[in-house]
């Protein structure tokens, strides 16, 4: 809306003075001030609605050492949602298909997280009192929505859905909309539909699951999260803006600058929860904020084409979640042992004599080094 007004206001002259890296920057500010402003109100509902959390592991000595977290409210994920959601609607450009995809995106995970964690903490199914939803039925949802998003993703490439911005009325086909671009290598692979569909589902469903396993100490998940988000939003600007990407090597997706804005938000949103989730947790975020914070970089990969590079990136999130790929296949195939004391990794590291504090701060180290070898690299092409 602030982006429209301003427009307005200066009749386009001062475009320039307000690009997408600007915008993502305030939007940084402003989605921190939003989450710890609204915080304390925040926290002080979900307490009176008596959500708190029951941490239950299948290690009795996990189990002791969480103890001291029972009943710290969860569902706290919904502060962060909201806030990328106003830092979007005030900052970005809402004619672009793009944002909107984005912001359906989020709300479409932040509702299937919200049910599962409502289900979780109240008795909705007599049966299933603390299961939440099956595995198999998120992820029904998950799939359902990445190749929702593939498709429109798809036809935004090829000019079919038009990005109406003030600046370029016309629909503008992307010329490297479904190419696969690949790290260290200049050139990239050209996907068919079906194969387009397909990363998709993998990457958006992977995403969303992985940050999901890794919200399982306090800061851990939002503290990764900002570096992710972060890295994202400058590669974001990298791809959108036409002169940087050519320099860079990059492939250039018409109108994928303004989701550097929605990365900002989410920088925002997360280092403003992490105020109040840093140890020790006034209150956890939930599959309402996990969910909809790693499909949410997801589909940004997704969009600038850069899905391989959301695995070095957010290697802290892909190692959680091969490691839990590991401990599951090891305990079936060698009848009951286990490859890790604990999985995700940072129960690992957590039972075999870290403190949680410096699990959380070693596992951050680690996401700002993926992160820095990751925007590093640009220039290694």
């Amino acid at each position: 809306m602030l982006y429209h007004f301003f427009y307005w206001l200066t009749d386009g002259e001062q475009y320039a003075y307000f690009s997408p890296l600007f915008r993502a920057t305030m939007a940084i500010i402003l989605g921190f001030v939003i989450v710890w402003a609204s915080g304390p109100r925040v926290i002080r509902t979900l307490v009176k609605m008596k959500v708190g959390d029951q941490p239950e592991f299948d290690h009795e000595a996990l189990n002791r050492l969480t103890q001291s977290k029972k009943n710290t409210p969860t569902m706290g994920g919904i502060l962060i949602v909201a806030s990328i959601l106003a830092t979007t609607l005030l900052l970005a450009d809402l004619t672009s298909f793009y944002v909107r995809l984005g912001m359906f995106c989020l709300i479409w995970l932040a509702v299937l997280g919200g049910v599962d964690d409502w289900m979780k903490l109240t008795a909705v199914r007599r049966a299933r009192t603390r299961d939440g939803l099956r595995w198999w039925e998120k992820l029904v949802f998950q799939v359902a929505l990445g190749a929702l998003l593939a498709i429109f993703i798809l036809r935004a490439g090829e000019g079919n859905v038009g990005e109406a911005t003030y600046l370029d009325v016309e629909a503008t086909p992307s010329p490297y909309y479904n190419v696969l671009s690949i790290p260290f290598y200049k050139h990239g692979i050209v996907l068919s539909t079906s194969v387009f569909v397909l990363i998709a589902i993998i990457v958006l469903a992977g995403t969303s699951n992985a940050v999901n396993l890794a919200d399982g100490m306090d800061g851990l998940a939002s503290g990764c999260m900002v570096v992710t988000a972060f890295a994202f939003m400058v590669l974001a600007y990298v791809v959108g803006t036409a002169d940087l990407a050519e320099y860079l090597l990059f492939f250039h997706i018409h109108g994928a600058g303004e989701l550097a804005v929605l990365c900002g938000g989410v920088v925002g949103a997360c280092l403003g929860f992490l105020w109040f989730n840093a140890y020790p947790a006034q209150v956890f975020m939930g599959d309402i904020g996990a969910l909809p914070l790693g499909g949410l970089m997801g589909y940004v990969a997704i969009v600038t084409r850069l899905e391989l590079m959301l695995f070095i990136v957010g290697g802290v999130f892909v190692v959680e979640a091969i490691s839990v790929l590991i401990q599951i296949v090891y305990y079936k195939y060698t009848g009951g042992k286990r490859f890790f004391r604990c999985a995700p990794l940072h129960h690992h590291f957590h039972l075999g004599g870290w403190t949680e504090t410096q699990t959380v701060m070693r596992f951050w180290l680690l996401a700002a080094l993926f992160a820095t070898f990751a925007l590093a690299s640009i220039k290694l092409r």
